[in-house]
């Protein structure tokens, strides 16, 4: 169970590696657009997120479900904004903006927001 407790946490990381290096490769002047790396980083991180407090549950491990539930809603929304514009030719600077600000507080909730580096 350990075993795929840290292969969805790897999946988890890497889909926030691709959320946020998509964004990121767009940073500068010029017209922003929803890529490929965002909208598979958005998924993939949510989804593996998912399946990873369903180990965490079925496992002995105590769960903090506060954090879970702010990393949920943060995540979602993450997840919304990006599917809801995949499709737009261009989306705005403020929407560029609140995918990066909230894609970087849900990493930052899941490491500041932690018993596990006490």
């Amino acid at each position: 169970m350990d075993t795929l407790r840290l292969i969805l946490l790897f999946v988890h990381v890497l889909g926030f590696a691709a959320l946020i290096g998509g964004t990121l490769a767009q940073a500068g002047p010029g017209p922003f657009k929803v890529n490929a790396a965002m909208r598979d980083g958005a998924g993939t991180a949510f989804v593996a997120g998912l399946a990873l407090v369903g180990v965490l549950e079925a496992g002995d491990a105590d769960v903090d479900h506060a954090k879970i539930a702010v990393k949920l809603l943060v995540g979602l929304a993450v997840l919304g904004l990006v599917m809801a514009n995949v499709r737009k030719e261009q989306i705005s600077r403020g929407l560029w903006a609140a995918v990066l600000g909230l894609s970087v507080l849900n990493v930052a909730v899941a490491i500041f927001w932690s018993s596990a580096h006490v």
